[in-house]
């Protein structure tokens, strides 16, 4: 195993620490598009998982401004990021690999869901919840997107 090909799973699992569905959401973004994973993709293959984890996606950014938005440690939250993440990472790393990309996402996801969480809270006292928000929305979906579009092929 090259460790260097299971980097775009760890950054994906980066990407799920701060936005849970974001992961999954942009995977199925570009297999709108045509473009294909390394690794086999079973769940995202399917429409019904396909647009829900769109929907998802989309319902996490604007639920996340919300005052009554639970922080991402909590169980629920942790579990939707070990699910994304791992999906993901399965996703992203060569074929064979799948678990070891899974793993490592879910071991880069859960650790930084504390890390990132940290730094929403901090800037959330300075500039305040929705604009921190909206940066950290930016800055992920940008991560996401970016990871994704180089870790597959048309």
């Amino acid at each position: 195993m090259n460790i260097r090909s299971l980097i775009p799973s760890a950054l994906i699992g980066a990407v799920a620490s701060a936005r849970s569905m974001t992961p999954m959401a942009t995977i199925a973004t570009a297999r709108l598009a045509g473009r294909h994973t390394p690794g086999e993709l079973f769940l995202l293959d399917r429409p019904l998982f396909k647009f829900g984890a769109l929907a998802m996606g989309a319902g996490e950014l604007v639920g996340d401004k919300m005052k009554t938005a639970p922080d991402r440690t909590v169980f629920l939250g942790l579990l939707a990021r070990v699910m994304s993440a791992g999906i993901a990472g399965a996703a992203l790393a060569p074929r064979g690999e799948e678990r070891a990309g899974a793993a490592l996402a879910v071991a880069t996801a859960v650790p930084l869901a504390y890390a990132t969480l940290a730094g929403r809270k901090q800037a959330m006292a300075r500039i305040g919840q929705t604009r921190s928000g909206l940066i950290e929305d930016a800055l992920i979906v940008a991560a996401g997107a970016a990871i994704v579009a180089l870790a597959t092929r048309q």
